[in-house]
């Protein structure tokens, strides 16, 4: 294949294709993967959920992540494994991944992306699903070999497990470089794309987190006097802001535990500039939760401007709102912490 741009003079300037670790480092094709979920699928994204998630055996899945469905994304970069070596390894991460209920799945992904919200209100905002009936996760595992040259043993292998039912899919790429260093990465399926379209633990890397300062300067005209208010009445009542890589949640702090009674988010990710409400932190750890939960509902609903958002409430800030409006908000948050400290928390 070749490739070529055409200049100024409309003249062709060939890309010349390279090997990718000549001058990259593995990992730098790990995060391309990672940024870029869209590659796997012509039509559709993964959320990718964990980057270097350690198995039972102590060993590392590159990338894992779930397809609109549910269904969880094993992604392996072929290294310089042999090619039994590479099919016994996503065997192996497929046996383990088939085994995680929801809450590993959670559990995964909220250690690698730093935010309290949950796996399954996140995938929701993710794929702009507006049906709130809610995703069976992990129905079935998908298996992805990523590599720039597939070896015949590998494509082989591969195909026999896939007409066999197991949904293993080999992916090879090729890496150009022009004169001017502008860089092109195409792919090609192997293995798997024949009738693919025609279908439906923790992790030891984590995304970057943002702070105050950058979730502030990410914010609209409609957000920053908000978010400003309710930083303010953290900072009064005590409370708490734990940052993750999409925002933040403001927890209440009791005997070195703490509750999160809300969460926020930039104009920018994909819950939009919203605030969230907090239903699953309380229920999860404050006792005789369901009154309070039903009193915090009955507050927020009262408001006009939080509306439902599967299991919890949002409020989509894309207008303009008034000081008063924004100390109802805070006066429900200082009558819902009365309540926490009034019931307090669970034991076990």
């Amino acid at each position: 294949m070749k490739l070529f741009t055409i200049d100024n003079n409309g003249k062709f300037i060939q890309f010349k294709e390279n090997n990718f670790q000549d001058e990259n480092k593995e990992i730098d094709l790990e995060i391309l993967l990672e940024n870029n979920p869209e590659y796997f699928f012509e039509n559709e994204k993964i959320l990718i959920i964990g980057r270097q998630v350690t198995t039972n055996h102590n060993t590392f899945i590159d990338l894992l992540g779930i397809d609109i469905q549910g269904n969880t994304v094993t992604i392996e970069h072929k290294r310089d494994k042999t090619p039994r070596e590479t099919i016994a390894q996503i065997l192996e991460y497929a046996s383990y991944i088939e085994n995680l209920n929801y809450e590993q799945l959670n559990d995964i992904f909220q250690n690698y992306s730093g935010d309290e919200i949950s796996l399954d209100e996140y995938h929701q905002q993710y794929f702009d699903n507006n049906d709130n009936n809610k995703v069976s996760f992990n129905k079935t595992t998908k298996l992805f070999i990523i590599a720039q040259n597939i070896s015949s043993e590998i494509k082989q292998t591969a195909l026999f497990l896939y007409k066999k039912g197991i949904e293993i899919y080999c992916v090879e790429f090729k890496y150009f470089v022009n004169k001017t260093n502008q860089k092109i990465i195409s792919s090609n399926f192997v293995v798997g794309n024949e009738i693919f379209f025609n279908k439906e633990t923790k992790s030891t890397t984590r995304l970057p987190k943002v702070n105050k300062e950058k979730f502030i300067s990410s914010l609209n005209s409609k957000g920053l006097p908000i978010f400003q208010e309710l930083f303010k009445f953290a900072k009064e009542e005590n409370l708490l802001l734990r940052w993750g890589s999409k925002g933040f949640s403001l927890n209440l702090t009791i005997k070195n535990e703490f509750v999160g009674l809300c969460f926020g988010y930039p104009p920018n990710s994909v819950f939009k500039q919203s605030i969230y409400s907090g239903f699953e932190e309380i229920r999860k750890k404050v006792n005789e939760p369901n009154d309070l939960i039903n009193f915090y509902t009955n507050e927020l609903t009262k408001t006009n401007f939080f509306q439902s958002a599967k299991s919890n409430l949002k409020w989509i800030i894309d207008k303009e709102y008034s000081t008063e409006i924004i100390n109802q908000f805070t006066n429900i948050l200082r009558q819902v912490i009365t309540k926490i400290k009034t019931n307090g928390l669970k034991t076990n």
